[in-house]
């Protein structure tokens, strides 16, 4: 045994003494801080670098695989989260609140839109204001021609009998208004269907071509043989005032309206019967349903004058129901807003020009007169009998005061009492 070898470390022992050779330090790794050892080499003891079961107490601070101590190479899906934490969501609270906010507020819109266009879908447009020679120009402020027709159409068998409509084929006018919304006040006028007055000449509608010459006769009378245009021509030449919007409805489009909104709040100053109506009410407050409604606007028999009377109890209700239809229980709540909608709108009539904007604007105007912001009047009548050279009573106006409110109306200024 050569002795020069004695004393030097063989590869079978634990050191120096017993033949081992020593493990490198970390720092003079070849493959750097933290890198397996090479194969044969021991790693040297204490945590591994980034080992999270390795305890700190197991490296002094600040040594490899203690507190502090570098992390080895990342993987390819970036760092970790915590050991015994939840992953990290990538959007903040804030944004989160900002999408739902904004996905809330496209999701009405887009149901706002739907609604428009639908409802808008469901009105009956008809070319009513067709231009003339002569016709008045445009005033102040703007001015519906509202007309209550006796029009069975879309009432069963069944209702015709409980609302004693009777059974006429058709439609001839049961009431007409003129409403002006204006900066000098909204003022709701009645005309009464018997005022005797100039009917302009006009093609038969029963498809003959011919032309009804120009005649003196109802104002009722135009609607029945020239429906809505013919009444807006009479109306206009007559006043003198253009008409910008015309509305129609008719029975069933009346009772379903005010059955939609829950019926209308009616204070009733005397008991009324009415045989040839059907109305049997008694005095005081109370809510009328669509069938009690429409009895109500049409019964003229218990009252003294007749139709002059009929005429103030149509502007009161009408206001009333313009009122209940414009509150934000209604408006808001799609229970009560789309049956409002199919029901009424699916049987009124209205100008080319009319939209649901208008038809808004008309409401509120009706609803401002309720609330003491306009004024309810009737044309000044002369001769509430006259007596026609044909034998038929009728109602003149009278020539001086009508003229004053019609041009009030016109320019748009305070209609006088």
């Amino acid at each position: 045994m050569n002795t020069w070898q004695e004393g030097r470390p063989s590869g079978g022992g634990s050191g120096y003494g017993s033949g081992a050779e020593p493990t490198l330090p970390p720092s003079l790794n070849p493959r750097g801080p933290g890198a397996p050892a090479a194969p044969g080499v021991p790693r040297p003891a204490g945590p591994r670098p980034g080992n999270p079961y390795a305890t700190p107490s197991a490296a002094p601070g600040g040594a490899p695989g203690g507190p502090g101590a570098p992390r080895g190479p990342q993987g390819p899906q970036g760092p970790r989260p915590p050991a015994g934490g939840p992953a990290r969501s990538r959007w903040p609270r804030r944004r989160k609140i900002k999408v739902t906010v904004l996905g809330l507020v496209t999701a009405l819109l887009a149901t706002g839109v739907g609604t428009y266009f639908w409802a808008d879908s469901k009105l009956n447009h008809q070319n009513v204001l067709a231009s003339y020679q002569g016709r008045p120009a445009a005033g102040k402020g703007t001015n519906w021609l509202i007309v209550g027709s006796d029009s069975r159409d879309g009432l069963s068998d069944t209702q015709k009998i409980d609302m004693h409509t009777g059974t006429d084929s058709g439609k001839r006018s049961d009431s007409m208004m003129i409403l002006h919304i204006g900066s000098g006040g909204n003022t709701l006028m009645s005309i009464p269907r018997d005022s005797w007055v100039p009917i302009p000449a006009h093609l038969d509608t029963s498809g003959s071509g011919r032309t009804i010459p120009a005649t003196t006769s109802k104002i009722n009378s135009a609607f029945n043989n020239g429906g809505g245009s013919l009444l807006v021509e009479t109306v206009e030449t007559n006043t003198g005032i253009h008409i910008d919007h015309y509305a129609e409805v008719g029975f069933a489009g009346f009772a379903g309206i005010v059955d939609a909104v829950g019926g209308v709040n009616m204070c009733i100053d005397q008991p009324i019967q009415d045989q040839d109506s059907g109305l049997n009410l008694k005095a005081g407050c109370q809510t009328l349903n669509g069938t009690q409604s429409l009895a109500f606007v049409r019964q003229r028999h218990q009252m003294a004058d007749q139709d002059l009377g009929r005429m103030k109890n149509q502007q009161k209700f009408l206001s009333a129901l313009a009122h209940q239809a414009a509150t934000p229980a209604t408006l808001l709540d799609p229970f009560t807003l789309y049956p409002l909608i199919s029901s009424g709108l699916g049987t009124l009539i209205v100008d080319d020009n009319t939209g649901l904007t208008d038809l808004a604007s008309l409401f509120d105007a009706m609803k401002g007169v309720s609330g003491g912001g306009g004024k309810s009047i009737t044309v000044p009548i002369g001769n509430p009998d006259y007596h026609t050279s044909t034998g038929e009573s009728a109602v003149k106006w009278d020539p001086v005061k009508s003229k004053q409110v019609f041009d009030a109306i016109r320019n748009d200024t305070a209609v006088p009492s």
